[in-house]
């Protein structure tokens, strides 16, 4: 019974979005690929809740979530665009941060 009321809410969590983009970070650049005349300016590793109450949530929604955290990191390394290094695994994934010129 008390798992037929979790369910609900689970699934209508599971589609919310707790991330939200920081100042700066909206002109940061995302790659598909390791740009090319561009300096790195290091790595970063973000994280996520990928499930809550043991259901998954929207892997699409989580893939989001981790870029915007990448994103809101990258200013902070003098950044302006980020490629991921590795495909998410278990709600986190890591990125590298550039600086481009232009």
């Amino acid at each position: 019974m008390r798992m037929l009321l979790i369910a609900p809410f689970a699934v209508i969590l599971s589609a919310c979005t707790w991330v939200h983009m920081a100042p700066g970070a909206s002109a940061v650049k995302v790659s598909p690929t390791t740009p090319t005349g561009c300096e790195k300016r290091g790595e970063v590793e973000v994280s996520v809740k990928h499930n809550i109450a043991f259901i998954e949530r929207n892997q699409l929604r989580v893939r989001e979530e981790l870029e915007t955290l990448a994103r809101n990191e990258a200013p902070g390394l003098q950044g302006n665009t980020i490629h991921p290094l590795s495909d998410p695994t278990g709600g986190q994934q890591r990125f590298a941060v550039w600086r481009c010129a232009g």
